[in-house]
């Protein structure tokens, strides 16, 4: 499935940056196409995959990170189909097909973003009513209003709250199989997620205030989660997250936080790499300040939630270790 392009005005540098980036990704990966099912991976408990009602929940997931963790809690009483699922879509700019119509009209459940994230979405939702179908926008759920920081799947905090809302959800939808539903959402979240958790936990207790500098706000949520200090000018990280230039100062303002080592790490997304966040890069190596990565979609495209997570809170602690020595 493909998708249209969108025509930015200068800070366009993000679409054709993720393009080209993906694209390489996409040939060393094999990145899955747009829209596909989600496989479920075998976690919960696998003997009472064949109780209940036998009955399988069509959903839907506007993003693949979303989709991963509505999958694993799902199990074998779930089919899930995630719309954007290859990398170099902006799940921002992309526009739905008439296939993407067709899908989100027959699902049960329905999986958006919000917060202006995939408005794309929310137009599909009032065009394609559908009877008595279940809907989770997951910037409602957690009570960030539209102009708030959209990457609420980097909020530990909020990952949580949807696990639980998506485990309410199958359970009013197919309630002959809730204890089903409960035992997987247990096992995702004391087992699946155990590193996940053990590393968020881990990083706070270690590293907690410790300054760091960002390429975009997609950052934001997850340097509050691990209780790290944001330095980087908020109107920077929100011009680079949403395709914009950012201000002279702006840059004047993070190019002396890397000279004077103001910043601990540097953390940026490879998916949205601009000459800007390039060049901060470079200066922050040549000052030997410690650079770690984080990407906007799952990396590769058929991980799941917790193995792209994790990877990247590995990253970002050795590059505290690194910085701190401790």
């Amino acid at each position: 499935m493909s998708t249209a392009p969108t025509v930015r005005t200068p800070g366009s540098s993000r679409r054709s940056v993720r393009i080209a980036l993906a694209a390489a990704v996409a040939t060393a990966t094999a990145v899955t196409a747009t829209a596909c099912s989600t496989s479920s991976p075998k976690t919960g408990n696998t003997a009472a995959a064949g109780s209940g009602s036998g009955k399988t929940v069509q959903v839907v997931a506007a993003e693949n990170f979303w989709g991963s963790i509505a999958t694993q809690i799902g199990g074998s009483h779930v089919k899930v189909t995630s719309i954007i699922t290859n990398p170099d879509t902006d799940p921002h700019d992309y526009e739905a097909t008439s296939a993407d119509a067709r899908t989100v009209s027959s699902a049960q459940y329905v999986i958006v973003n919000g917060v202006g994230y995939d408005g794309w979405a929310d137009k599909l939702l009032s065009t394609n009513p559908g009877s008595g179908r279940t809907e989770l926008k997951v910037g409602d759920l957690v009570g960030v209003k539209p102009g708030g920081n959209p990457h609420r799947w980097y909020s530990p905090g909020d990952v949580h709250k949807v696990v639980e809302q998506i485990t309410t959800g199958y359970k009013k939808i197919d309630p002959a199989d809730s204890a089903y539903f409960d035992q997987q959402k247990n096992t995702f979240e004391t087992r699946t997620l155990a590193d996940y958790n053990k590393l968020i936990a881990d990083i706070k207790a270690k590293y907690a205030g410790t300054p760091i500098g960002a390429s975009e706000s997609i950052v934001t949520p997850l340097a509050e989660g691990l209780g790290l200090k944001m330095l980087t000018p908020e109107t920077f990280l929100d011009a680079m997250s949403e395709g914009t230039d950012p201000t002279a100062q702006d840059k004047t303002t993070i190019d002396q936080q890397i000279k004077n080592k103001q910043i601990r790490i540097y953390v940026y997304n490879s998916q949205n790499s601009t000459p800007d966040v390039q060049a901060q890069v470079k200066a922050a190596k040549e000052a030997g300040i410690p650079v770690a990565t984080v990407t906007e979609t799952l990396a590769p495209a058929k991980a799941t939630f917790q193995q792209w997570q994790t990877s990247q809170l590995q990253g970002i602690q050795q590059a505290l270790a690194k910085a701190t020595g401790k």
